[in-house]
């Protein structure tokens, strides 16, 4: 069984075509600047360079076919004809209260996630296009949407409810929903074979650390909370999102700035969190590199970000009444040692200590960066989403 998993943006197409006999990745690329100038594929094959092959994609229904080229051809690639594919798994960001799982699209899935654009229409409205494109080139082959919510909806019903009156739920469902519950799911599962545990009894704080970032608190298997909210931007300071903020400081900029909402909503949104306040990158490679050149600011952007993922680690164990684990996965997480020692400094008594040496060596790596005798086990995994989301694939099929 052959699964290619796509994840569509806005101007761009990830793919990875994996087979399931032994979750092997025979192929992987991207379509870059869909629909603009100089736009182009870049096809990898294990044990071969990477081809570049520039291509005037003028939208998604031929960046797919490009793709599909690619895949079946005779020089770069891996299989002999589109008949091998078993499946198409999508990742769709935003699934809203309608799915706790993931679902094979049928017609009342695809309006259902285009009913879910208000609640995120800067990502499933290119979802949606890469699943059409898909369906018209592949009208025989199943499709399948895994949602970046779906993990989340086993929150409990005092966990995801805003402190607003209620009516404003029953009438818009403005409530938190979460993000990265792919990315929290599979960690997790991940975690309880490294502990050697079933997950069902298991108690564990995830923190997927990228660009985004969230933090989610899964009990027995089950996501009971998390940083994110009705939108991404609630939760952790971030790349260029502000995390958390008192509600009242829109009202403050639209006074002071003469800013409108939607000046205020791309403030927070994409020139806040570690680059508003370094004003220095979003990357935090950058970032360390200023603060190591003496940037005060570089370094209380980092003291924030590590502040806040502790707070959050913090309030979390008291959710669990404590915790088996804390994983570290994606971008800085799994790569960013600096961070991680940042994050945990202090946090002995709460049974959590890393082992300095392992924490260096971790870079990428699946590992347990504790010392011997720590409570808390701290773990790096690195996350592998196309993977979750092409064993869900496989999970419906059967």
């Amino acid at each position: 069984m052959k699964i290619l998993v796509i994840n569509t943006g806005s101007s761009s197409l990830k793919y990875q075509l994996i087979d399931m006999t032994n979750e092997a990745v025979l192929a992987k690329g991207v379509c870059d600047r869909i629909g603009l100038e100089h736009s182009f594929l870049k096809h990898s094959r294990p044990g071969h360079d990477a081809v570049v092959i520039e291509k005037d994609l003028y939208n998604h229904k031929i960046a797919i076919q490009e793709v599909l080229n690619a895949l079946t051809s005779k020089e770069i690639g891996v299989i002999s004809s589109m008949d091998e594919i078993s499946a198409v798994g999508h990742r769709v960001v935003h699934g809203g209260e309608k799915f706790k799982d993931a679902a094979i699209i049928d017609n009342s899935v695809m309006k259902a996630i285009s009913d879910c654009i208000d609640l995120a229409p800067l990502h499933n409205p290119p979802n949606i296009t890469g699943i059409e494109a898909c369906k018209q080139i592949m009208p025989d082959i199943p499709m399948i949407a895994v949602f970046d919510t779906a993990f989340h909806q086993t929150m409990p019903e005092y966990a995801y409810i805003y402190a607003l009156p209620y009516e404003i739920y029953e009438k818009y469902a403005l409530r938190k929903y979460g993000f990265h519950g792919t990315s929290h799911k599979y960690v997790a599962e991940r975690a309880a074979v490294m502990l050697g545990k079933p997950l069902s009894e298991l108690k564990l704080i995830t923190c997927h650390l990228g660009n985004g970032a969230s933090i989610c608190a899964v009990k027995n298997g089950k996501s009971v909370e998390t940083s994110m909210g009705f939108t991404p931007l609630q939760g952790l300071a971030m790349g260029t999102r502000s995390g958390t903020i008192d509600p009242d400081v829109i009202k403050f900029l639209m006074d002071k700035e003469k800013m409108t909402i939607k000046d205020v909503s791309d403030f927070l949104n994409k020139k806040s969190g570690v680059l508003g306040v370094s004003g220095v990158s979003s990357d935090f490679r950058d970032i360390h590199t200023a603060a190591d050149s003496g940037n005060s600011r570089a370094q209380l952007a980092l003291d924030i970000f590590c502040y806040r993922v502790k707070r959050f680690i913090g309030d979390y164990m008291a959710v669990l009444n404590g915790a088996d684990a804390v994983v570290f996965t994606a971008g800085i997480g799994e790569n960013n040692d600096i961070i991680r020692r940042m994050v945990v400094a202090e946090m002995d008594n709460l049974g959590i200590k890393i082992d300095e040496q392992k924490n260096v060596q971790a870079r990428g790596k699946e590992m347990d960066i504790s010392v011997p005798d720590a409570k808390v086990r701290t773990l790096v995994i690195p996350t592998n989403e196309e993977l979750a989301i092409a064993r869900e694939a496989k999970k419906l099929l059967k």
